[in-house]
């Protein structure tokens, strides 16, 4: 949380935003518990690292160990062991409720009771360690180059996988997630159920990992798939959604739900929803934890991009660099009318670039800025929203842009570097358009900006420039041809170097700290990835991605505006309680795909669905972000909501201007049509704030005057000559009825039949 600390007694200076928040379920260890976890923590977060850049330990420290892995690892392997690190990790982390003043004590007896779920854990322990072995030996007969796993009714290898390995692997797995929600332990102890789960999460990869290595693995997505990857599958699913509920809520839990009610049902549905016939759940659950669904883009993404930023961003925190954006933003924009809400806008698109979530951005910075903002006369409402709209404009905010942009090209197969040069744009029009309704609203109310001895003094902030280093690094870097991979090490490296140039030097062990961190904050995203890989696994079994593309086809036939506002409201519903990973990873996969067959290009429709995936966290009446800063402002979360939706308004055309005109994504455009196309955006977004707020040059505008102001920013939407004159044109008739009629900026709005 932020401090307010004092050069004199009223300097404001951000201190510890760019640490991580205490959820209110993550266990907080003392002594041997917490060094175990924090060893563990690292060396996951370490181990990634090594994978990512092909280092083998062996070759490095020169000494042949046989148990260490060879790098890089076999891309299935290295993704099992990410998602079963991520769930260990952090069952041992996150208790299935969250703790407060209202505990009960120690459920003592119920814990006790626990342990009895061992017995089957290690007897599924016991026989995934043979299975390894007997993969592992050399003696299975061979079938185009890969062991065959004969694993078929009758036989003992069969009968071996359902007995003593499934069935007590889901008896472990099923009830120790039950006891979960019922067990109370103190907060700096393990509890049973969850050293349980941590046990099968490693099982199943322990499982998984030899007969993936073997002929079976062809199988996969098959009715003859071996009945033990069926019994993985199934626990480690159920584990998935255990531990996306603990770590992000129910929502994303209840969508998968849903999907997965739906793969068991679709062959008794009607219409596009229908299958012709009915999945086994042996072939279904063999087909999800494959690249088809679990292993798919999603975990691809996670295991690869987003862990590798993640170990940035706990690097650049570990140096302090949060502290210094968000005192850079005070500096640079405190002055201004209603300056700490752009300071906001400020502090949270600088704080976007290392930080991927809409939530996570209020909590580091709102915590600092949203009093300040009350302090200088907005509401708690206004406070919360403003805020809110800033902070979920990180991300989509270059060059990181949280998770969704590696997912998108992963999905897409364009180039990352691509993707965030079209964002550009896009990114300032988001931020641009908040500016205006923030500023408007400042100018409304009379606000005064702060006091120059309130503020960080912008020369020392100056000095400190180079602390943006690791950013130009990373940005340099991946303009010079570099793999992300590469490009984010090198900007790890130079995060730990630079902070030898502050008061936070990183040595062993604040590296040491950094890799513990990153684990940490690691466990939301994976456990999220892995849950919308379950979905993405039904819509590829199913197909169900293809029918709703059909049904966008058709209403396209009639409008393709039509066809885009309904692919916006679905992105947005996707969105509503969910990360936005997951709801781009969604929306990519059922309704991009009808957006491209419409003739869309594939990097505009993308962009598309995954700007309004980003906005539904300001979208009522389920607004992560918005909900997140109402705890902080201590306002209304349903009337923050709505306010924060106002703020962005504006943004939300911006996604229908980039499918008129391509050049604000700067595809295939010149530098004089990308020019032209931004200007003519920016005036856009400008006009549709004046409107929206009610003022427009100076003074408060009249209804007719806002409604004019409207519908020429509609106008400039295109992008093309002939509709920005009528735009400008609109916006110039608004200017003269202001001046010249100097109507009434109070009056009411008529209404017929009104007196």
């Amino acid at each position: 949380m932020a401090d307010q600390t004092s050069q004199t007694d009223e300097t404001v200076l951000a201190d510890g935003v760019d640490e991580e928040p205490i959820e209110g379920n993550r266990r907080l260890f003392e002594g041997w518990a917490l060094t175990l976890v924090a060893t563990y923590a690292t060396l996951y977060a370490a181990f990634h690292m090594i994978a990512l850049n092909g280092v083998s330990i062996s070759e490095w420290t020169g000494i042949e160990v046989p148990l260490l892995p060879t790098f890089p690892l076999e891309t299935w392997n290295f993704r099992i062991v990410h998602i079963a690190g991520a769930l260990s990790l952090g069952f041992l982390l996150y208790a299935a409720r969250a703790f407060g003043g209202d505990d009960r004590g120690e459920t003592r007896l119920l814990s006790l009771a626990g342990y009895v779920l061992i017995v089957p854990a290690l007897i599924a322990l016991t026989t995934a360690f043979q299975f390894m072995t007997l993969v592992g030996s050399g003696t299975l007969p061979e079938m185009g180059g890969l062991p065959t796993w004969a694993s078929f009714p009758g036989t003992d290898l069969y009968n071996q996988e359902i007995y003593w390995f499934g069935i007590p692997l889901l008896l472990a797995t099923l009830p120790a997630i039950v006891l979960g929600w019922f067990e109370r332990r103190d907060r700096a102890r393990f509890a049973t159920s969850d050293i349980i789960l941590a046990i099968c999460a490693i099982v199943v990869a322990m499982y998984l990992l030899p007969i993936y290595a073997t002929a079976a693995r062809n199988s996969v997505g098959t009715p003859f798939v071996p009945i033990g990857i069926a019994f993985a599958a199934t626990a480690g699913s159920a584990m998935i959604l255990e531990l996306t509920r603990r770590v992000a809520g129910l929502a994303l839990v209840v969508i998968t739900g849903v999907f997965l009610v739906y793969t068991f049902t679709a062959h008794l549905l009607p219409g596009i929803l229908a299958v012709q016939n009915a999945y086994s759940w042996q072939r279904f659950f063999g087909h999800v934890y494959s690249d088809a669904g679990i292993l798919g883009p999603t975990t691809a993404v996670s295991s690869t991009y987003i862990i590798l930023f993640i170990i940035f961003a706990a690097f650049l925190q570990a140096s302090k660099v949060g502290d210094y954006f968000v005192n850079f933003a005070f500096a640079a924009a405190g002055r201004a009318r209603g300056g700490p809400a752009k300071v906001a806008i400020f502090a949270s698109g600088l704080m976007g670039m290392i930080n991927g979530t809409s939530a996570g951005n209020v909590v580091a910075t709102g915590s600092l800025t949203i009093p300040l903002m009350k302090k200088v006369g907005y509401s708690r409402k206004v406070s919360g929203a403003v805020e809110a709209a800033a902070s979920t404009g990180g991300q989509i905010m270059p060059p990181i842009m949280g998770a969704g942009a590696f997912i998108m090209a992963e999905i897409t197969g364009i180039p990352y570097t691509e993707i965030a040069v079209a964002a550009i744009i896009p990114a300032v029009l988001y931020f641009v358009s908040v500016y205006f309704m923030v500023d408007f609203e400042a100018a409304k109310l009379g606000m005064r900006g702060m006091r120059e001895d309130e503020l960080p003094k912008f020369k020392k902030m100056v000095q400190q420039v180079y602390l943006f280093l690791p950013i130009i690094i990373l940005i340099y870097a991946l303009f010079q041809g570099y793999s992300v991979i590469r490009a984010g090490t090198l900007a790890t490296v130079a995060a730990a170097v630079i902070s030898w140039l502050t008061p936070f030097r990183m040595g062993p062990r604040e590296i040491f700290e950094a890799f513990k961190l990153a684990g940490i904050m690691s466990i939301q995203i994976i456990a999220v990835c892995a849950c919308a890989g379950i979905i993405v696994g039904v819509i590829s079994l199913t197909g169900v991605g293809a029918r709703f593309s059909a049904v966008l086809l058709g209403i396209a036939e009639n409008s393709q505006l039509l066809a885009l506002f309904f692919a916006m409201c679905i992105s947005i519903l996707l969105g509503m309680g969910m990360p936005t990973t997951a709801a781009y990873a969604v929306a990519a996969s059922v309704v991009a795909p009808g957006l491209v067959q419409l003739g869309i290009p594939q990097l505009t429709a993308h962009f598309f669905v995954f700007y309004f995936a980003v906005l539904s966290a300001i979208t009522p009446p389920v607004a992560l972000a918005s909900y997140a800063a109402a705890g902080i402002s201590g306002a209304n979360p349903m009337e923050t909501s709505v306010a924060s939706f106002k703020i962005g308004i504006a943004a939300f055309i911006v996604p229908f201007m980039f499918f008129y005109n391509g050049a604000i994504l700067m595809v295939d455009s010149s530098a004089l049509e990308i020019v032209q196309v931004a200007i003519s955006a920016i005036i856009g977004v400008f006009l549709l704030a004046s409107g929206v707020q009610g003022w427009f040059w100076g003074q408060k505008s009249a209804w007719m005057v806002r409604v004019l102001l409207i519908v020429a920013a509609l106008f400039m939407i295109a992008g093309d000559i002939f509709t920005d004159l009528i735009g400008i044109g609109l916006a110039v008739a608004g200017w003269f009825i202001q001046k010249v009629f100097k109507p009434n900026p109070d009056a009411p709005i008529p209404v017929r039949g009104a007196d």
